[in-house]
């Protein structure tokens, strides 16, 4: 949508190469006048990271948002979320002023705005307040199977997107009835995902993708992965559906 009033946005930047971005992302990179990025003490956002290919930085312009707690403290755990409702209640007012004062703001996502984001937390608070837009990308489980080369579904393959946060035996059951699958948010969850997948008899079709579209990327079939590896958070495990080919 494009509309001269909007004043906030949710800027899907792909899965991290910049090539993937939208010609709608890097447009409102170039002009906004606040960039947003969420990040851990002492470090930059990987959104950031992926925006240094089309803008530099620029003091003026850059709004880092860190985080109070990550993986310290478990997601279902009630300190998780005393710690992060006040941290996004202040965030909402920071940018809310900004927008108020005239400026227009957006906030940097990698992947998709609205495809476990941190970014939808802020929306939730400002969408009915300010004028706003998201600007899809390309996710990161799209850029995962496309670089491994393994089509995720085929014919009527029913695909099934599971937390790597979740307890083994509700990873068990989701996995056990679907067809294709991605597991999301790995980090030390890797050893109970790996296990889950066994239970629900997919290891052998699971592949490890980590930073994919970057540099860095790894590509590994799961079974050939050290049962002792250390997953970063952001990476993931996709298995291929079997389906209807003609």
């Amino acid at each position: 949508m494009a509309n001269d009033t909007i004043r906030f946005f949710g800027l899907g930047l792909g899965p991290g190469n910049p090539d993937y971005m939208t010609v709608r992302a890097r447009r409102i990179l170039e002009s906004t006048d606040r960039l947003v990025h969420f990040c851990k003490r002492g470090r930059r956002g990987n959104a950031r990271t992926i925006a240094d290919a089309i803008v530099g930085q620029n003091p003026d312009r850059e709004i880092a948002l860190v985080y109070p707690v990550t993986t310290e403290i478990p997601a279902d755990h009630p300190d998780y979320a005393a710690a992060l409702n006040p941290f996004y209640e202040e965030a909402a007012a920071r940018l809310l002023a900004e927008i108020e004062a005239g400026r227009t703001v957006a906030v940097l996502c990698e992947g998709d705005p609205f495809f476990y984001g941190s970014f939808m937390h802020l929306w939730w608070r400002l969408k009915d307040k300010v004028p706003t837009e998201v600007v899809p990308a390309v996710s990161g489980m799209s850029g995962a199977w496309t670089r491994a080369g393994a089509p995720i579904t085929w014919g009527d393959d029913v695909l099934t997107v599971v937390p790597g946060t979740l307890p083994e035996s509700e990873l068990m059951r989701r996995l056990s009835g679907t067809d294709a699958a991605v597991v999301m948010k790995l980090g030390r969850n890797l050893p109970k995902v790996r296990a889950a997948l066994k239970s629900a008899g997919l290891l052998e079709r699971a592949i490890y993708v980590e930073r994919a579209t970057m540099a860095e990327e790894k590509i590994i079939a799961l079974p050939e992965l050290p049962e002792d590896f250390d997953a970063p958070y952001f990476s993931l495990i996709i298995v291929p559906g079997q389906g209807r080919r003609v």
